[in-house]
């Protein structure tokens, strides 16, 4: 997505690919929750990246957290440290523009990303910290009309930076329909040691491609770079797929998130993999939807992320929105246990922030931390100017992840409806119908054989008998139930399940249900039944 980044200071003018983004949103989206999630760390626009220091050559700089994020003005990237996990924040300094240095119509602005080098990198050595940026240059009149994406390096632990080279140059106001800007760096260490860039790209309408997704390597540490790739094109002059961002997964596969404004569904999360981070297959090929089996999908502005969890470990999707029947808000967190096989599953993120303009909630930052925790930050709307993205703030919050809790509402679903309710776990069930016609199918994988628990949280809606059947791959189990006092009850069931995956099913009783979740926990994994 191009930036709107001068609509900010007015006379400016809104940029046309924000308009269109904004064009498709649902009336719900346009009306932000009445109360957000999480603690202020900053003002803010959006755009949150952050890295946790783990190969410093100074051992106490080691657990360090660091966060840039886009502010209003020309004061640079705000560079913030923590040194107690994320939980307290305070300013470093700013990082600015040196290739423009001393020129008041350059500076360093827009879509920061913040990195650390695992391994050196030409003459970079391990430890160095990296920031890629956009610098944007005005006209005489103060309007967009140039682009240079940047890379920094600080070998201090983020004390001091020095400028390495320009990634790509741009140019043009979004707005205009012959712009030719470039934007969102997303930089990373191969294993040979050299660096790429991944960006996004609308110097190719000519080519009838209205935005691509391309990268660029250095083999000298980012002085210097190469001839463009292309990595997601989509022909035909409309799609403008974008943003983004790539990710390291623990089987030496790289996942890319991008989204996919003005594609068949506006604004669509997509993902691609690639085993050396280079081939991305057939840049016409969209790639994997994220989704979850009942249709909800993350749309606008995503992040991918590994995190460590149950069998091994899952991705994680963030995202502005969502659409389908998901929260038109996006305060939900996608999460797949099977490396981006099959249905996506939702649970809360833990910033539950508000969206009232474009840019909040605009790529956000997702840690996880040593005790099992997830960090998270990103940018949310003023309750009281919710239009206005120069009134957001960071908001930052950590939550125990529930990866292996299966919401309802996602499950496949036949003769059952998507209802929301603050009581359910992530603000939402599933009401499904009496047998024979009500079903919620669960497309699960395991990937430790061994005896599980499967606990399954419901509530009849006045009716007795209405608790559910659990059927596993076809075959019954039988489930013990209590009612507890907040109006749900919890039926447990247990049994041996195979490495794989494994249909369960929720079949309808006597009367209506509502289904809040399936939640399956592993009793003696790898152990004898």
């Amino acid at each position: 997505m191009t930036p709107d980044a001068f609509r900010r200071r007015p006379p400016m003018l809104r940029t046309l690919p924000c308009l269109l983004a904004l064009a498709w949103l649902p009336a719900a989206a346009a009306a932000a929750p009445a109360q957000a999630g999480g603690e202020v760390l900053a003002d803010g626009i959006g755009y949150v990246s952050a890295v946790r220091l783990e190969h410093q050559p100074r051992r106490e700089d080691d657990g360090r957290l660091l966060l840039v994020f886009e502010r209003e003005g020309m004061d640079g990237i705000p560079l913030y440290e923590s040194r107690d996990g994320g939980a307290h924040w305070h300013f470093l300094l700013n990082v600015t523009d040196q290739a423009h240095a001393g020129d008041p119509r350059w500076q360093l602005r827009w879509q920061p990303h913040l990195s650390e080098l695992a391994r050196a990198s030409g003459d970079l050595p391990a430890g160095t910290l990296l920031l890629a940026a956009n610098a944007g240059g005005n006209d005489a009149q103060g309007h967009l009309a140039r682009q240079d994406l940047q890379l920094y390096a600080s070998t201090d632990g983020g004390r001091s930076w020095r400028y390495r080279g320009s990634i790509v140059k741009g140019g043009g106001h979004p707005s205009d329909k012959d712009n030719h800007g470039v934007w969102e760096p997303n930089v990373h260490r191969l294993d040979d040691g050299r660096l790429v860039a991944y960006y996004s790209s609308e110097q190719h309408k000519a080519e009838g491609y209205n935005q691509l997704l391309a990268h660029r390597l250095s083999a000298d540490g980012g002085r210097s770079w190469g001839a463009e790739t292309v990595d997601v094109a989509v022909p035909g002059g409309v799609e403008r797929p974008g943003m983004a961002v790539v990710e390291r997964l623990p089987d030496g596969r790289y996942a890319m998130s991008y989204e996919d404004i003005d594609g068949p569904r506006n604004g669509q999360v997509y993902v691609k993999f690639s085993r050396d981070g280079l081939d991305w297959g057939d840049p016409a090929d969209r790639g994997t939807p994220v989704q979850t089996a009942a249709g909800a999908w993350p749309a606008a502005s995503p992040v991918v992320r590994w995190l460590p969890g149950a069998g091994g470990g899952v991705l994680a999707v963030l995202a502005e929105r969502a659409g389908g029947d998901g929260d038109p808000s996006g305060r939900s967190l996608y999460w797949n246990g099977d490396g981006g096989r099959g249905p996506w599953w939702e649970m809360p993120a833990p910033v539950q922030k508000l969206t009232g303009n474009i840019h909040a909630g605009w790529t956000q930052a997702l840690l996880a931390l040593p005790d099992g925790r997830l960090w998270h930050a990103t940018s949310s709307s003023s309750p009281q100017q919710p239009e206005d993205e120069r009134r957001n703030s960071i908001l930052f919050a950590t939550a125990a992840p529930r990866f292996g809790r299966y919401e309802a509402e996602d499950a496949a679903r036949r003769a059952a409806v998507r209802i929301g309710d603050p009581s359910a776990s992530n603000h939402a069930k599933a009401r499904l119908a009496s047998a024979p016609q009500g079903q919620l199918a669960f497309a699960l994988h395991v990937a430790a054989a061994g005896m599980y628990r499967a606990t399954l949280r419901w509530q009849d809606l006045g009716f007795r008998p209405a608790q559910p059947a659990i059927h596993v791959d076809g075959a019954a189990w039988p489930a013990s139930d209590r009612a507890g006092r907040d109006g749900w009850h919890v039926a447990t069931a247990s049994g041996r399940l195979a490495a794989g995956d494994h249909q369960v099913t929720l079949e309808g009783a006597a009367h209506a249900a509502d289904v809040d979740y399936l939640q399956l926990d592993p009793l003696t994994p790898d152990g004898p039944p």
